[in-house]
Formats: structure tokens, C-alpha cells, sequence
């Protein structure tokens, strides 16, 4: 059996101590657009993992998802920016999230996290946020905007891994309500919500 590994940011890194490969997603100074998602997933494959959760930070395109709300999302548009392993071929894959990884999470949930157990990610280039308009386009399509977890996603899938993501909402996306977005609101949110995202994945390895 394969191992199961966890990508996000430093504060999740003891995962590797509780029978999970912990990979952190960019170290200091790597902005999203630059990161080497092809890099990271390789080197998950190497190591023997067959299955991946993503820790992942949001915005939130729906009042009703509001910052502090853990979503775990069942679909996802990528349109843009998009990576492969296959440039020189055309390998025809169906992206996807895992639904028995994804039930796991859901399932482990019920000990007491308070999650959105579906919803659709859409992912932009960054590194800036989106515009007004932008917001409104997509808003339409989706329920959470970030920047990294479609790529993940799609590479894991071309790799055989099993995939599905724990979708941190930070903030409401730009336009959706009156108040400005704020750097530092945004990380207090992600602060917030790392708590109970530990207890999640502790819950679901």
C-alpha cells in the first residue's frame, strides 16, 4: 500500500510525523504562478505516496460560504495556465478529485469540524487577486477561487495518485461584499481556520 501525503504551507508540516509525507507547497518568496507543481508531485511519486490531500487557502464567490468556512470541493475549472506531463504527446486524461479520498475527509468530519462537503474550485494565475469584473464573470460558475489546486490536481491524476483538497476560505473574493480585501485579514482568517484543519487531518490519517 502507498503512502498518503499532505501539500500546503509550513504550519501543517508535522503531518510528516503521523504517517504522512508533508510537502510544503512553496517555501519563502515563491509566489503562486511559480510555483513547480510538476517538481512537487513527481517527488511525491517517488517517495510511494498514492494518495494526496491538498491544504489549500480560498476566497469565497457565494455569501453563504463565508471566511471560516472549510470547503471540500467535488469539481474544478482550470481554463488557464494549465500543466502536464504530457507536453510532447497528446495523453488524453478525465481530471478529477478522488470521491472515496474526498468521502474520507467528509466522513472524518463528522467527529465535530463543521465543513462544506462539496463545491466548485476555480483557479486564477495570480499572483494578484482578481478584479471586480473578473469576480463577477466567475461567480456564476463556481463557489471558491484560488491559485494552485487545479494544477495539483491534474498532475496527481496523470501520476495514478488519488487527489482531493481541504480548501481553507480566507476571504470573500473581490466585489462580493463592500469591505476592501486585506493581506492581513487574510491571514488572520488563515490562522484561524488552521486548527481545525489540524484536527481534520488528524481525523481523516
Amino acid at each position: 500500500m502507498g503512502e498518503i501525503a499532505v501539500i500546503g504551507g509550513s504550519g501543517f508540516k508535522d503531518f510528516g510525523k503521523q504517517g504522512a509525507v508533508f510537502l510544503q507547497r512553496h517555501g519563502e518568496g515563491i509566489p503562486p504562478h511559480k510555483i513547480d507543481h510538476k517538481a512537487n508531485l513527481l517527488s511525491l511519486k517517488e517517495k510511494g505516496v498514492d494518495k494526496v490531500i491538498g491544504v489549500c487557502s480560498v476566497g469565497s464567490l457565494k455569501l453563504d460560504i463565508p471566511p471560516g468556512s472549510i470547503v471540500i470541493p467535488h469539481d474544478y475549472i482550470n481554463l488557464t495556465n494549465m500543466q502536464t506531463y504530457n507536453d510532447l504527446e497528446a495523453v488524453h486524461i478525465t481530471p478529477s478529485l478522488d470521491e472515496e479520498l474526498r468521502n474520507k475527509i467528509i466522513e472524518a468530519a463528522k467527529k465535530g469540524i463543521s465543513i462544506v462537503n462539496k463545491g466548485v474550485y476555480i483557479q486564477t494565475t495570480g499572483p494578484r487577486l482578481e478584479t471586480k469584473a473578473e469576480i463577477n464573470m466567475i461567480k456564476n460558475y463556481a463557489d471558491i477561487v484560488g491559485m494552485t489546486m487545479a494544477n495539483e490536481a491534474t498532475l496527481a491524476k496523470e501520476l495514478g495518485m488519488k487527489y482531493a483538497a481541504i480548501c481553507s476560505v480566507d476571504n470573500f473574493a473581490n466585489g462580493l461584499t463592500d469591505e476592501e480585501i486585506s493581506i492581513e485579514n487574510v491571514n488572520k482568517n488563515q490562522e484561524k481556520n488552521k486548527e481545525k484543519i489540524l484536527k481534520l487531518l488528524e481525523a481523516v490519517l
